[in-house]
Formats: structure tokens, sequence, C-alpha cells
């Protein structure tokens, strides 16, 4: 039933529902935990006959869920090669392919706290050490 769903979902919903966790070193780098696959990013594969497999993104099926990565093929009964689909969420993202700069800036931006952010975080450590203050006063009861 969940695939129903998915197939006659919208085609922006479906785009944005293709997502793996990123690895240890680039998740430290942009603060994410995962993100939207894209064809050239690089993976590796955690799950299922193919496990440690690594290569990169050819195709993305948004209707299924499913990347085609090089390397990955089986043989056909009667001969010839075809390319196994690998369902996104086995896959580890090990290298972003960033020449959209659409994609580098809103990676980039997220990773980056905002100046109101920061602002935001000073205004709180104040707050909490003069409560601290009241607390430890001597007319406190």
């Amino acid at each position: 039933m969940n695939n129903y769903k998915v197939a006659q979902a919208s085609r922006n919903v479906r785009d944005s529902s293709i997502c793996a966790t990123l690895k240890d070193n680039l998740r430290q780098q942009y603060k994410r935990r995962s993100v939207r696959i894209i064809k050239g990013d690089s993976v590796k594969v955690m799950r299922g006959e193919y496990v440690d497999v690594e290569g990169k993104v050819e195709k993305v099926n948004t209707e299924r869920g499913t990347l085609s990565i090089e390397g990955i093929q089986r043989e056909k009964v009667r001969g010839g090669n075809v390319k196994v689909q690998i369902h996104a969420s086995n896959v580890i993202v090990t290298s972003l392919h960033l020449d959209d700069k659409r994609r580098q800036s809103h990676l980039q931006a997220i990773s980056k706290p905002t100046v109101a952010k920061k602002e935001k975080s000073k205004k709180q450590e104040l707050k909490s050490k003069n409560q601290n203050k009241k607390k430890s006063g001597k007319g406190f009861k």
C-alpha cells in the first residue's frame, strides 16, 4: 500500500523523498543528517546483495525511489547485462556532486549559522547568567 501512495503523489513530493544519509565527515561539514540524491553523487551500498560496493549515481528513478549505480549490474538469463536498481534508503552518500550552484549555496547556507541566531544565543546566555545570579544572591528565599 505504501508504494501505491508514493506513486500517486505529486512530482515535487516524490522528488524530495529520495534522500539518503550522509557519511560522518559530510555530516559534520554540512551539519545535516541526510540529503537529496542526484545524478553524480558517489554512494556506498549498505544493505542487500551489493553491500560495500561504491559508485556514482547514474540515474534516479523518482517514481520507485531507486538509483542506478555504476558498477552494479546483473546478467540476464538469455545473456547481456542489466542495471540493478538500489533503493535510496539502502545507500550512504560518500561525496556530493556540487556542480549545481544552487545546491552548493543551499548546503553552505545551512551549515553556517546566521547572524540573528548568534545574537539570539548570546541573549539567552546573558539571561541564564542573570537568573543564576539572582538564585545565588543573599536575598533569595
